[in-house]
């Protein structure tokens, strides 16, 4: 349990303002959207184009389908003969994943005429039960946009030997839900949602004939929208890594369809997806995961790897990411990230993590130190949890986050709440000399309670050699003293991590592959219980090492990390 102040019913209090304010300004500009017409109104009559789907598929999954059962989110349900969608959802995501339709890329997988036939009949049934437009999760606005993007990806499938009627229904249906989107996405209290409806908007102006004014009206949207959520250095304005591997997903067919259409894609989707190339390439270790920062859970590194095909190969991958506050060091076949960023815009921070100056190192693709991450689909429940301080490699004080949420509330963010107070300046240089590298960062997130600043400084050798840290705690005023209070620095390790204390300062650490590392500290270090959240297979038990401390007596703690069984290297 995380202690709490009496500060936090203010900035609950104010939080809630913001949000009624923000709905109600978001409900009346949606009441006079009829002013000017959407660019979807009218008839749509052919689909000209399908996009790529460059998501991983399972052709298996399709006989599943056709049995009657449905796995999503980690919950199945089995339909016994009747509709998916009459069924009753064993939970939100499931229903999010069933009504997005992006299992439908396995039953293409498939490629037999029964599962043809199986997926145009559920697309059937769901026009029929679901067509209009209600305030369940079936039409919330991200479950729209992915639906979209799946029956315009899959339509080959879908249309395949359909009659006029049905060809008729689908078309009206992908009108509606784009009249629908527009519409959603353009209020100003869904700007989270705004880039993935505007992506799908403009796979329909592009795979449809919706017409050339209208698709260039959609098109400007879609570049606003993408100029505001794509930092300069490719970095998502979430702080997430996912969004980048979900976005780019998308932009990559996206500008197959520009050309397909002998369009040329506007400069903002080849400028942004040259940027976040390199920016998902900081984040990689050398597993082909990428680091648990922000949101970032289990990764699918055949996914990361089709994309990287996209990638010029005189690229480089960055190693500083100012906007996005993020740093890389390397040295040999060691990677280490850290996070240096304050939390994103409140739109933007349902998933943000409370970790900053956390960092993970990997050596020679065997993850050594690691943060907890999020959750994957289906087990919101420890979200919260992940997204705590204490789940990250960083110094926590007083059991408390250096980020405070919002109160949990379902019907407005059933997967998160957004950050209400957190750093508001985190300061960061690199000093580099002959023999190693070195990032120096400090964060003000526990001044307003504690009049305390954590300040971390990292040094990798070039060679890969070896690591020392130092975290402080000093007063954030000066000529304040600080409030004497305990902290902890944390250093999660990855399950494949074998941890054994040879004295009551020094800890020796075995990969799987036999590989040594000695950790050692100028204090005790104890071997506690931990947890990984970011398994797709579920959570799993590991360890962390754990040096303690208090502000009045030891503000500062020094540690190292030397590969090998040495522990003579200086402290």
């Amino acid at each position: 349990m995380e202690h709490r102040t009496g500060l936090d019913w203010q900035l609950n209090l104010r939080f809630a303002l913001r949000r009624f304010i923000a709905g109600s300004v978001g409900t009346i500009l949606s009441s006079v959207s009829w002013i000017r017409p959407t660019p979807f109104q009218g008839r749509i009559e052919r689909i000209l184009i399908a996009p790529q789907d460059l998501r991983t598929t399972d052709p298996t999954a399709a006989g599943d389908i056709y049995s009657g059962y449905f796995a999503f989110a980690g919950k199945v349900v089995a339909t016994g003969g009747r509709s998916p969608f009459a069924a009753v959802a064993p939970s939100r995501e499931w229903t999010e994943a069933l009504m997005g339709f992006g299992w439908l890329r396995d039953i293409r997988a498939a490629d037999t005429a029964l599962a043809r036939a199986n997926a145009r009949t559920l697309v059937d049934d769901w026009i029929s039960a679901h067509g209009k437009p209600d305030r369940t999760a079936t039409w919330d606005t991200l479950v729209v946009a992915r639906r979209l993007i799946s029956w315009l990806s899959h339509s080959p499938l879908i249309l395949d030997g359909a009659d006029r009627a049905f060809y008729r229904r689908f078309m009206n249906s992908v009108r509606r839900q784009s009249a629908f989107l527009w519409q959603q996405s353009r209020r100003i209290d869904r700007s989270a949602d705004r880039l993935q409806s505007a992506i799908a908007l403009v796979f329909v102006a592009l795979c449809t004939d919706v017409g050339d004014q209208r698709t260039k009206r959609v098109v400007e949207f879609f570049t606003r929208q993408l100029d505001r959520e794509i930092l300069s250095d490719g970095g998502h304005i979430s702080r997430n890594p996912q969004k980048i591997i979900d976005i780019l997903t998308d932009l990559l067919p996206l500008r197959h369809c520009f050309l397909s259409q002998s369009m040329t894609p506007p400069a903002e989707v080849l400028n942004a997806i040259d940027r976040m190339m390199p920016m998902m390439r900081l984040f990689r270790h050398g597993d082909g995961t990428l680091a648990l920062f922000n949101g970032m859970s289990a990764t699918a590194p055949d996914l990361v790897a089709t994309l990287l095909a996209y990638q010029d190969t005189r690229s480089v991958g960055a190693e500083t990411a100012g906007p996005s506050g993020y740093r890389r060091l390397q040295g040999g076949e060691v990677v280490l990230a850290m996070d240096v960023g304050c939390p994103p815009p409140e739109a933007y921070s349902y998933f943000a993590h409370a970790g900053c100056l956390a960092f993970e190192l990997s050596d020679n693709g065997e993850k050594l130190i690691t943060n907890c991450g999020a959750p994957p689909s289906g087990q919101e429940s420890r979200r919260l949890l992940a997204r705590a301080t204490a789940a990250h490699s960083t110094v926590i004080v007083d059991d408390t986050s250096s980020c405070r949420f919002a109160e949990g509330d379902e019907k407005h963010w059933p997967l998160g709440s957004p950050v209400i107070e957190g750093p508001k300046a985190v300061a960061v240089t690199r000093e580099t000399d002959a023999e190693s590298e070195k990032i120096i960062a400090a964060h003000d997130g526990y001044r307003r309670t504690y009049n305390l600043i954590h300040e971390r400084s990292l040094t990798l050798d070039h060679q890969g050699a070896w690591l020392v840290g130092e975290d402080r705690l000093r007063p954030a005023s000066s000529g304040e003293e600080m409030v004497n209070s305990a902290y902890a620095v944390r250093f999660h390790l990855h399950p494949g991590v074998i941890a054994e204390a040879i004295d009551s300062d020094i800890v020796r650490i075995t990969t799987l592959t036999g590989q040594n590392w000695t950790f050692a500290a100028d204090r005790s270090v104890s071997i506690e219980d931990s947890v990984l959240f970011a398994c797709l297979d579920g959570m799993r038990r590991t360890t962390q090492l754990v040096i303690e401390g208090d502000t009045a007596n030891s503000p500062m703690i020094k540690w190292s990390l030397m590969r090998g069984n040495s522990s003579e290297f200086p402290r």
